[in-house]
């Protein structure tokens, strides 16, 4: 659920990049804060781990307009992409109101893309949460390597891989250029203000 913060007349939202390490997750955010206008969003934070980072900073949101007389501020997070830092992941998804996976579209971490939106799925169950009823947006990160010396899978097969079931909405982006990164944003945001606005309504009918 959403905390609504009265003092302010703001409803914070926060959204989580997840997917497996070094898939680009960070770079989404630094590429997003960069092109932000100064006096809508706050200060990046970086808290650092051995060999993976979490990273963090909130945006107040002007063309989504209110919920219920409310301003809606997303706050943006990353998790550690590492196996052994499963603990910090499940901690940055706590309160969590939409996900961004973050696939890696090398042909070298096809079954790290496979694993990490499993263990996505079971820390989102430990906090009583569906995979497949939670705002969901899939980027396919990384497609500017098509061409290059690396090998990058086709589209076709991620959809196959980790989109078949859940048929969420997906999108090619190269985070580094900023491909697609403003669209994953803003259609995630779209479904969690939507998600939000519902579960807002529902605990006013409660109420009455």
């Amino acid at each position: 659920m959403p905390f609504i913060n009265f003092s302010k007349d703001e409803i914070q939202c926060k959204i989580v990049y997840y997917g497996p390490g070094f898939c680009g997750k960070t770079t989404n955010l630094q590429y997003i804060h960069a092109k932000m206008n100064e006096d809508i969003k706050g200060k990046m934070v970086s808290i650092d781990t051995q060999g993976d980072r979490t990273l963090f900073f909130d945006f107040l949101s002007l063309n989504l307009g209110k919920i219920r007389g409310f301003d809606i501020r997303v706050q943006l997070y990353t998790v550690p992409g590492q196996v052994h830092y499963d603990a910090t992941r499940k901690l940055v998804l706590k309160g969590v109101d939409g996900v961004v996976f973050v696939a890696d579209s090398l042909k070298v971490q096809r079954k790290q893309n496979i694993e990490s939106i499993i263990n996505l799925a079971k820390n989102l169950a430990e906090k009583g949460l569906n995979i497949r009823t939670i705002p969901l947006v899939i980027q396919y990160n990384k497609r500017d390597l098509d061409g290059t010396e690396f090998e990058i899978l086709p589209l076709e097969v991620l959809e196959k891989d980790l989109n078949s079931v859940l048929k969420v909405p997906s999108f090619p982006a190269s985070a580094v250029r900023g491909d697609g990164v403003f669209e994953t944003l803003r259609e995630i945001t779209k479904l969690v203000v939507k998600d939000v606005s519902r579960k807002v309504m529902f605990e006013d009918q409660k109420m009455k």
